[in-house]
């Protein structure tokens, strides 16, 4: 069994070159000391040898996807130059900023430099690498073309990732809008309208009923607020608890997202792209038709098209050709088939899988900017409603008390 090497931390390192120039920078090692031999080989005496301090901010950063996807871009970048895998690590470990991320790559190092495969290693972390992330380097490995492979994980991963942030994009702008409007018109409630009531209050005439209605509700938000606020917070709680627990609330969130006006339409062409994008990945990599439909059906991320792949798996298992194993699950859309009804008979099945990936990830970015600009005027319309039924509320007594006055 190989002795498990020692752990790598960044140091930050002051000294001299040959014509006694002050510089500094910044060298991964295992030890001050053994950083100080390495500078010494490269021609510089060092003055100063010290581990980098962690941010107090830094220290909690979360890896992302994000994260994942630019490791494994650099990592296939670095495999295509022949760079051996260990220095690897080393070299991409240095060029992220966040230190849980350098912790990461620092320990997937450590089970390689200890006679793991790459992809044993990666399976110790299901948390950053999914079985199909883990499957995919697998192949790659046993097949000699781990490079390739991670090439083509890359882009899955980048174009996943560009997905999901034109989702929420799409899902962020319309929730941002209620949440103003919400709090613009609770401010007016609270804070505006009591100081039009005390006016109010010197008429000594009767309010009309549109003006009531206001003044009774922020009469209403100012002294049960806190309670309003939480019901809020207790609401949005329980919604992210049952999301996180119950499988049968987050199906029925599923559903119910893609019968949703707008929106439902970009989260299904979504969800089809995200299909395309996966299966192209999984069958280019050499995994068989039934086991490569197996992680697309989890990697879906919709309850109705992870049911529906999972039927076309059994259908392909049983000799029903993928095309129409898809038409049958009534879910895809007719393009997606006859692509993939050509793809089959050419004998190209990746290459228009990728074809329909792009093009629904088209859809989807032009269908986020629409309804980014539809959007607008819907602010403004919504805000101005809100904002001006109000202003209409408080005025509309004094408006009535100049035509009798008149």
């Amino acid at each position: 069994m190989a002795a498990k090497a020692l752990k790598t931390s960044v140091f930050v390192w002051e000294g001299t070159d040959k014509k006694g120039g002050k510089i500094k920078g910044e060298l991964t090692g295992q030890s001050p000391a053994l950083v100080k031999a390495q500078l010494r080989k490269q021609g510089i005496n060092p003055l100063k040898v010290r581990k980098k301090p962690v941010s107090l901010f830094g220290a909690g950063k979360k890896i992302k996807p994000v994260d994942i996807a630019l490791f494994t871009r650099q990592m296939a970048t670095m495999m295509k130059a022949g760079v051996p895998l260990l220095q690897s690590f080393d070299i991409i470990g240095e060029g992220f900023d966040n230190p849980n991320m350098r912790k990461l790559i620092d320990e997937v190092k450590q089970e390689v430099a200890a006679g793991n495969s790459f992809a044993a290693s990666l399976r110790k972390k299901p948390l950053h690498f999914d079985d199909l992330y883990c499957n995919l380097v697998d192949s790659g490995e046993q097949s000699g073309a781990l490079e390739t492979l991670l090439d083509r994980i890359a882009t899955f991963k980048e174009k996943t990732e560009a997905l999901k942030a034109k989702i929420k994009k799409a899902m962020t702008y319309p929730i941002a809008v209620i949440v103003v409007a919400v709090i613009v018109t609770a401010i007016l409630l609270i804070k505006v309208v009591p100081q039009f009531e005390s006016v109010f209050a010197g008429f000594g005439a009767e309010l009309p009923a549109f003006t009531m209605m206001v003044v009774n509700l922020s009469r209403g938000l100012q002294e049960w607020w806190f309670v309003v606020l939480f019901i809020v917070f207790a609401a949005a709680f329980a919604f992210k608890e049952s999301h996180k627990r119950s499988e049968k609330f987050r199906d029925f969130l599923d559903r119910t997202l893609l019968k949703a006006p707008i929106v439902g339409d970009i989260l299904y062409k979504a969800v089809v792209a995200r299909y395309a994008r996966t299966l192209a990945t999984t069958f280019a990599a050499g995994v068989p038709l039934v086991e490569a439909l197996e992680s697309v059906a989890g990697a879906t991320g919709n309850v109705v098209f992870r049911n529906a792949v999972l039927k076309i798996r059994n259908d392909v298992s049983a000799g029903t050709q993928l095309n129409f194993a898809m038409r049958t699950t009534g879910v895809f859309p007719t393009m997606a088939v006859q692509m993939t009804a050509i793809g089959e008979e050419a004998g190209s099945l990746d290459e228009m899988l990728d074809k329909v990936a792009g093009f629904y990830e088209d859809e989807v970015d032009n269908a986020v900017d629409n309804l980014t600009t539809l959007m607008e005027p819907m602010i403004m319309a919504v805000l101005g409603v809100l904002v001006g039924g109000l202003i209409v509320a408080m005025y509309l007594p004094i408006f009535q008390l100049g035509a009798v006055v008149g």
